[in-house]
C-alpha cells in the first residue's frame, strides 16, 4: 500500500510515521527471514522494520538484518508501552509462554494478551498478522482440514494458542485487519533444527504404516513470504493454513529425507511399543493426524510456493 493509500485509511499521521513501520513481535528464524526479505526484496528500503527484543545482546544482529531494535519484553506489561502508535502493520511471531506459573498458565497466552492492551493505546495498526499452529484442530484422524472446522485442542500448548487467537480476534474487532495463519511444521536446511537429520542419526523409530499418522509441512522463507502477503492481501478476521499442500504419512516424511541424506531409513515400530521408548513430547506429535487444506492461501493470498514440497525444499541449498 502506498504512503498516499495508507493516509487515506487512517487520516494523517505525524511526519515521522509516514514510511510504512512494520514491528516484528519474536524476531526468530522466520521472523529474520521476514527482515532481509524487505532488506534486500525490490520494495528495500520503502518500509522501516522494528523488532521487539527482551535481550539487549540481539541489537546488533537485528540492525545487521536491516531491522530497528525494540527493547521489550512480552512478560512484563509496562516495558511495551513505547510499542503504543509505533507500528502500521503487525507480525506477531512470538509463542506464548511454557508450561508453569500461575493458576491458568496451562491454558492463557498472557503476551498476546499484553500486546492487543498496548496497540490499543493509541492508534491501531492497519493490519496484525498472528502465526499460531495447525494443532489446535487436534487429531482429525487424517481428514482433509479447512479453516472452518472446529477447533479441538488436545495439549496445552495447543490451547494456549486457542486463547492467542481469540485475543488477536478481539483487536479485529476493535478495527485492526487481522490475520491468523495456522502453520503445521517448519522446515529449511539453514534453520536450527530445520531437517530430520539429527533424528535419523539417532535411529529414532517412527509408526508402522498401519498406525501411522498425516503431517504437513512448509519451508520457513515460504511461510515468511506468506507472513509478508497477509500483512497486505490478508482479509480482517480471516484464517489461513499456511501448507504446502502436500500430505505425507509421518514415516513417509522421514524416509524420504533419509533417502536424500543418503542414510538409513529409520525403524518401524508400533503404537504401543512406541508408547515405551518415546518421550511424551515426540508422542503427541504422532497422536494426530490430519490433512491441511491450503487453496484459501493460495487463492486469497495469491502465494505461490517457492518450495511445493518437502523434497524440493530438503534438496535446496541455503541462500548465500
Amino acid at each position: 500500500m502506498s504512503t498516499v493509500a495508507l493516509s487515506s485509511a487512517l487520516g494523517a499521521l505525524p511526519a515521522r510515521f509516514r514510511r510504512e513501520r512494520l514491528l516484528i513481535v519474536g524476531c526468530g528464524d522466520v521472523g529474520s527471514r521476514v527482515a532481509r526479505n524487505l532488506a534486500q526484496g525490490a520494495g528495500a528500503g520503502r518500509m522501516r522494520v522494528l523488532a521487539l527484543t527482551s535481550s539487549p545482546d540481539r541489537r546488533a544482529a537485528l540492525r545487521q538484518l536491516g531491522a530497528t531494535p525494540v527493547l521489550g519484553n512480552l512478560d512484563d506489561a509496562a516495558s511495551l508501552r513505547r510499542l503504543a502508535g509505533v507500528a502500521t502493520r503487525v507480525l506477531h511471531l512470538a509463542p506464548p509462554p511454557g508450561e508453569g506459573g500461575g493458576r491458568d498458565a496451562w491454558w492463557r497466552d498472557p503476551r498476546t494478551q499484553a500486546l492487543g492492551r498496548v496497540l490499543r493505546m493509541r492508534r491501531l495498526p492497519a493490519s496484525l498478522v498472528y502465526a499460531s499452529t495447525s494443532g489446535v484442530y487436534g487429531d482429525c484422524a487424517g481428514a482433509l482440514v479447512r479453516e472452518e472446522r472446529l477447533l479441538a485442542p488436545a495439549t496445552p500448548r495447543a490451547q494456549r494458542r486457542v486463547d492467542a487467537e481469540a485475543a488477536v480476534r478481539h483487536l479485529g474487532r476493535a478495527g485492526v485487519r487481522a490475520s491468523i495463519l495456522r502453520i503445521p511444521g517448519i522446515y529449511a536446511p539453514d534453520r536450527e533444527g530445520g531437517t530430520p537429520r539429527a533424528r535419523l542419526l539417532k535411529g529414532t523409530p517412527v509408526l508402522e504404516a498401519a498406525d501411522d499418522v498425516f503431517t504437513n509441512h512448509i519451508h520457513a522463507d515460504d511461510l515468511a513470504r506468506a507472513c509478508l502477503a497477509a500483512l497486505w492481501r490478508g482479509r480482517a478476521q480471516r484464517v489461513y493454513n499456511v501448507s504446502d499442500g502436500h500430505h505425507l504419512r509421518m514415516g513417509d516424511y522421514f524416509d524420504l529425507a533419509a533417502d536424500l541424506y543418503g542414510l538409513p531409513r529409520p525403524p518401524r515400530i508400533a503404537r504401543s511399543a512406541a508408547k515405551e521408548q518415546l518421550p511424551l513430547v515426540l508422542l503427541s506429535f504422532m497422536s494426530e493426524s490430519r490433512r491441511l487444506d491450503n487453496q484459501r492461501m493460495v487463492q486469497e493470498l495469491g502465494l505461490r510456493l517457492q518450495f511445493p514440497d518437502v523434497a524440493t525444499g530438503l534438496s535446496a541449498r541455503p541462500a548465500a
